[in-house]
C-alpha cells in the first residue's frame, strides 16, 4: 500500500474516492469525454488512497498553450503531452472540511493524438495513460531514475488494467 504523504484529516468512515475533479476543455482538436477522464482520475486517487476531501483539475489545452506552460515551467519551448502542476502534497494544514487542492493535470490533445498514431494505439488509450501518469506525478511518483521509472510504469499499468476491467462489460457486472 502506497501513501502519498498526506497528513491532512482522514475522517473515519469516509470513502477515499470522495473528491472533486474539475475538467476544463480549452481545445477543439479532440472531442473529450469529460466524465470518463474525470472518473479515471477519481479512480487513481481512490486506488492511491488519497484522503477526502480533495480537489484536482484535468485541463485539456491546445498546443500553443501547452508550449507556453512547458516553457514557463520547464524552460522547454514546445508542447508536450502532459504536465502535472502540483499544489498541495498533503502536508499543508487545513480544516477538516477543507479540500486538499492536489493540483492540475494538463493534457495537450494534439500531442497525445500524434503520440498515439506514432505508437499505433488508440487515442483514448493514450489519453488514459496520460491521465494516470499525470495523476501519479501529482501524488509524488517520478521517473527521474531507472528505479523510480520502473516503479511508476508498473503502477501505471496496474491502474490502467483496473480501469479497463471496470469499464468492460464483464467488469461492470
Amino acid at each position: 500500500m502506497r501513501t502519498d504523504g498526506d497528513t491532512g484529516p482522514k475522517p473515519s468512515g469516509t470513502a477515499f474516492d470522495s473528491g472533486v475533479v474539475v475538467v476544463d476543455v480549452r481545445q477543439q482538436d479532440l472531442l473529450v469525454d469529460e466524465g470518463r477522464w474525470a472518473g479515471l482520475m477519481r479512480r487513481v486517487m481512490a486506488e492511491e488512497q488519497v484522503a477526502a476531501p480533495w480537489e484536482a483539475g484535468l485541463v485539456f489545452v491546445p498546443a500553443d498553450e501547452m508550449a507556453a506552460v512547458n516553457a514557463a515551467r520547464r524552460g522547454i519551448d514546445r508542447p508536450t503531452d502532459v504536465l502535472a502542476l502540483g499544489v498541495d502534497d498533503g502536508c499543508a494544514l487545513r480544516a477538516r472540511d477543507e479540500p486538499r487542492l492536489v493540483g492540475d493535470v494538463v493534457i495537450c490533445a494534439k500531442v497525445a493524438e500524434a503520440n498515439a498514431k506514432a505508437r499505433n494505439r488508440a487515442v483514448d488509450d493514450e489519453i488514459a495513460l496520460l491521465v494516470v501518469h499525470g495523476t501519479l506525478h501529482l501524488l509524488g511518483y517520478d521517473h527521474a531514475d531507472d528505479f523510480d521509472a520502473e516503479k511508476m510504469e508498473h503502477r501505471e499499468q496496474e491502474l490502467l488494467a483496473l480501469s479497463s476491467a471496470s469499464s468492460s462489460p464483464a467488469g461492470s457486472q
